[in-house]
């Protein structure tokens, strides 16, 4: 495997990281409410296994195609959906950047994100790999694309929270 090298300049490496690091922030702490704010209008979010990634297959556990959709899933985790309380924490690898162009950013970022929920002992959720197109927003970096790809024979439980 050829290794290519993209020269990024530290500001964007260092505006990235805290990117990566205020999600997954939002994400565990349970605000969800805030968690649209990292997204376009007109953004993709998707987590899927790694054998239909690779297969090219549509089939995603989580799907959502713009920035309704995001906030849907948010309400329904806070207003309307029946689960356990729960508490997630992401742990993430470093941040690459694949491509810089006109575009955007292309991304990705190795992720384990843990549970845990009420009397079980904290387990593994899933482990992976983010591949993202961000974009410039008024205040920062914004996803356009996320795909969380993981690992994973199966999800343990369930997913309720973000990945």
């Amino acid at each position: 495997m050829t290794r290519k090298v993209i020269s990024v300049p530290t500001e964007v490496r260092l505006a990235l990281t805290q990117f990566y690091e205020d999600y997954a922030a939002v994400v565990d702490s349970g605000n969800l409410d805030s968690w649209d704010s990292f997204f376009t209008e007109d953004c993709r979010y998707r987590v899927t296994a790694r054998e239909n990634h690779a297969a090219g297959l549509p089939h995603a556990a989580i799907f959502c195609q713009g920035i309704g959709m995001i906030r849907d899933r948010a309400c329904a985790i806070r207003d309307s959906t029946y689960y356990s309380p729960r508490t997630v924490r992401h742990f993430l690898g470093g941040v690459r950047v694949t491509q810089m162009d006109g575009t955007g950013i292309h991304a990705h970022a190795s992720f384990m994100v843990t549970e845990s929920v009420s009397d079980m002992a904290p387990y593994i959720l899933v482990v992976g790999e983010y591949i993202d197109h961000l974009v410039s927003g008024p205040n920062g970096y914004l996803l356009q694309d996320r795909t969380c790809v993981y690992d994973n024979y199966r999800i343990f439980n369930s997913l309720v929270y973000p990945v």
